[in-house]
């Protein structure tokens, strides 16, 4: 049963990495492992979407003026929307089963972090370079396309959408600006899909006994959230994407450690 510290370790590790290109699915899945939770608990499952809602809330408090600027942003936001339309209904269950499993996992961030630590030497910084108010339609799905790439477990919607914006022509800070836009809608879709798998026990969820563990989780992953976002920013102008692939080649390499030991 997860209990009130649970709630706050995942929060805390939902608004994390939520925005990070470490990909926060397979940090929740690892740390439910490491905290000896079952992985095939209803209330567990609906708990771990519905703290996504919390991490996405932070965008939305972070990023409201530039979401009140006009509806350009959001016919673009729309356009890179519709692969994960397409391809979530016909392929996500698919793909999730396919590539199931702890090594599957580690693989992923070991090749993800591979990819991130070349990333700015494949694409430095150009005076072509377009921020996220220049993007146009073609580009837009272009991003939304590398995104399904996040369908697969362990590899990072964050990080599948920067690399996206990065190769279609978008600078480093905006191709990380428009991830985290792009998070609303794709994380909002997606977690209404995964609650109708429960909408038998929603109610009880949101207000039985056990609600007020939600509400805990929820509000930890946005505070969390909006600290990561914040961080991120700052560390990409800086430092671009090196460390985050670092990270996870390490992480991938202590979760095989993890599994031989095991």
């Amino acid at each position: 049963m997860i209990e009130i510290l649970h709630a706050i370790l995942l929060g805390i590790v939902e608004g994390l990495t939520e925005f990070l290109p470490v990909s926060s699915t397979a940090h929740l899945i690892i740390s439910e492992m490491l905290l000896g939770l079952p992985a095939d608990n209803d209330f567990l499952n609906f708990f771990t979407v519905f703290i996504q809602l919390g991490a996405i809330s932070a965008v939305a408090i972070l990023y409201y003026k530039r979401l009140l600027t006009g509806l350009n942003l959001y016919y673009y936001l729309l356009c890179s929307f519709i692969p994960a339309v397409v391809f979530g209904i016909l392929l996500d269950d698919f793909l999730e089963a396919l590539f199931h499993g702890y090594w599957f996992i580690a693989g992923s961030w070991i090749i993800g972090g591979l990819i991130l630590v070349k990333i700015d030497s494949w694409l430095p910084t150009r005076e072509t370079d377009v921020s996220v108010d220049n993007i146009n339609y073609p580009q837009a799905f272009k991003i939304g396309l590398y995104q399904c790439l996040a369908m697969i477990p362990g590899v990072s919607r964050s990080g599948a959408t920067i690399i996206g914006g990065r190769l279609v022509g978008l600078s480093r800070t905006s191709a990380v600006e428009y991830s985290f836009l792009l998070g609303i809608p794709t994380i909002l879709g997606a977690s209404a899909k995964k609650m109708l798998d429960y909408k038998e026990h929603i109610f009880d969820f949101l207000v039985g006994s056990k609600s007020g563990i939600l509400y805990l989780g929820f509000v930890v992953s946005f505070l969390v959230a909006i600290l990561s976002i914040k961080w991120m920013v700052g560390l990409v102008n800086r430092f671009g994407f090196t460390y985050f692939g670092y990270y996870r080649i390490v992480a991938g390499l202590l979760l095989c450690l993890l599994l031989v030991w095991k």
